[in-house]
């Protein structure tokens, strides 16, 4: 029985060692988001550490993440990295329990590697960003030896000193701290949140008082003809908030419209400028319908969507700058657009030179910019990927030359110019649906944005290809609907479509993956008919 009693007494003092552990890695979480209160929010561990983690996550692992977790890799990312810390805050007490120091010290690895993921970021402020974790990873410290003290600490009873292994440490000791220490880092973490929200209450009132003024060049209305009432289609129009999102941010940017400040400078500007957010209202703005893709769009995928923008014309401040395209002599062939967070693209000059509706957009379907979406200014060029096009939360535009500079995804093995693919997707039927014999609609949209569709074209298993009906274009650098009557028969088919451009092009059959500048291949879904 006494073999039994001791098992049992070391089981438990097992047990609170990994709690000591875990509450040593909430505290040291709570008190560095206390501490990035005084920094910035940005700096705080777990945003830090993420954002470190996609920096250098390659291209692969990266499409797997959002192939497999969508819109949420982000969240998954944060979950990983808390699951992580609590298994090594486990470990941790485990070990402090026979090596007290050793075991505390070991909290400090947390406190360098964020310290170093936060340096390291491309929009860290300097060494003060290490602060944060590692104020955190001291408390944390600190509190694992006073923890793991009450389970070693052997306690007189009657007179004489008990040993250990009989249960002699400080149960009342060991509750009454980590109750203390759970209830501070509640605290502390409350406070953090509460001080890092300030600046986006500041963000969101800003928004809410912007009342976008009328465009002096409105977009054509969109025809009748170009939204297509079949059961399962994509809107033409895609409401914001389905719009779909994917950048690198773990912590959506929240710019107040009051300070935010716009930089255009570099090679070949012969007069720099800077705009706020109110120089860009008081300037002509244009309005045009215009159709996003990610880069990262898989054949058939959803990254892709289409809105109404608002904003001033690029071209015109780049002239104002002194800029010329590289066809007319200019110095200058690459555009590096940065985001507040840091984030790097590179736009070819030519590209938003030529003619085309390259803006920087303070307006998404009639209203400011949602923060998602690139509060309070994004910058979005017609045709190119959004990867070297559409930078968010945009603070400053550099010229510069490619040969000078590779933008944050061109170092990670992406194309420097990626025009948008001619591409097609069938909407409906679903892949595995099961419709009923006889007619059944097919359609779904096709796109080759600055070249516009010509024909979409559809294949029963391996049939002749049959021409889809077309939706009215709306401009060049929108979406196209198609839909097909098909005369379904009982069994399984597979329905395959493919779409030329206006200069052409037949979309091609082979099948390439997103990386480096964009999938390809024919989209196709496998049906059963009852």
């Amino acid at each position: 029985m006494t073999t039994v009693r001791i098992t049992r007494t070391a089981l438990t003092r097992g047990t609170l060692a990994a709690l000591s552990g875990l509450l040593a890695g909430f505290a040291a979480l709570t008190v560095a988001e206390l501490v990035s209160a005084a920094v910035r929010p940005e700096a705080s561990p777990v945003t830090a550490v993420g954002g470190a983690a996609i920096d250098r996550t390659p291209a692969g692992v990266k499409d797997f993440a959002i192939r497999n977790f969508g819109e949420n890799d982000k969240l998954v990312l944060q979950l990983g990295i808390v699951v992580t810390l609590a298994l090594f805050a486990v470990v941790v007490g485990v070990l402090a329990l026979r090596h007290r120091r050793t075991g505390s010290a070991a909290v400090l690895v947390f406190g360098v590697v964020g310290a170093a993921s936060a340096v390291s970021r491309p929009d860290s402020t300097g060494v003060v960003d290490a602060l944060p974790s590692l104020v955190g990873a001291v408390a944390g410290a600190i509190l694992l030896y006073v923890l793991v003290g009450r389970l070693t600490r052997p306690r007189g009873v009657a007179g004489e000193e008990r040993r250990e292994d009989e249960g002699g440490w400080d149960r009342r000791g060991f509750l009454v701290a980590a109750s203390a220490a759970a209830a501070a880092s509640t605290v502390a973490g409350a406070v953090g949140r509460t001080l890092n929200g300030r600046d986006a209450q500041d963000a969101i009132a800003s928004r809410e008082a912007v009342r976008l003024p009328a465009p002096a060049s409105r977009a054509r209305p969109i025809p009748a003809g170009a939204q297509l009432r079949v059961a399962g289609l994509s809107p033409f129009t895609t409401p914001n908030n389905k719009f779909y999102r994917v950048d690198t941010a773990l912590v959506i940017p929240k710019v107040d419209a009051n300070s935010w400040r716009l930089r255009i400078h570099g090679e070949g500007v012969r007069r720099d400028l800077e705009l706020s957010y109110q120089d860009l209202l008081d300037r002509p703005l244009i309005e045009r319908e215009i159709t996003l893709c990610c880069v990262s769009n898989e054949v058939g995928g959803p990254y892709i969507g289409h809105a109404k923008w608002i904003g001033v014309r690029l071209s015109d401040l780049l002239k104002e700058a002194g800029v010329k395209p590289p066809s007319r002599g200019g110095r200058a062939d690459q555009i590096i657009a940065r985001s507040v967070d840091g984030m790097t693209l590179g736009t070819p000059v030519e590209d938003v030179m030529d003619g085309r509706d390259a803006m920087l957009a303070v307006g998404m379907n009639g209203e400011p910019l949602p923060f998602v979406h690139g509060f309070p200014v994004r910058m979005l060029v017609p045709g190119l990927y959004g990867y070297v096009s559409a930078c968010k939360w945009i603070e400053d535009i550099e010229l510069t030359t490619f040969d000078d500079y590779d933008a944050y995804w061109v170092k990670r093995k992406w194309a420097r110019r990626a025009p948008i693919k001619t591409q097609s997707r069938i909407d409906t039927p679903k892949p595995f649906g099961r419709p009923g014999a006889g007619t059944v609609m097919v359609a779904g949209v096709a796109w080759a944005q600055h070249r516009g569709i010509e024909k979409v074209e559809i294949r029963v298993d391996d049939g002749p290809w049959r021409p889809a009906q077309l939706a009215e274009q709306d401009t060049v650098d929108t979406w196209r609907q198609w839909s097909y009557p098909w005369k379904a028969t009982p069994g399984g088919h597979t329905l395959t479509v493919r779409a030329t451009d206006r200069t052409g092009e037949v979309q091609t059959e082979k099948r390439t993956k997103t990386v480096p500048d964009g999938a390809s291949g024919w989209h196709s879904v496998v049906v059963t008919v009852d």
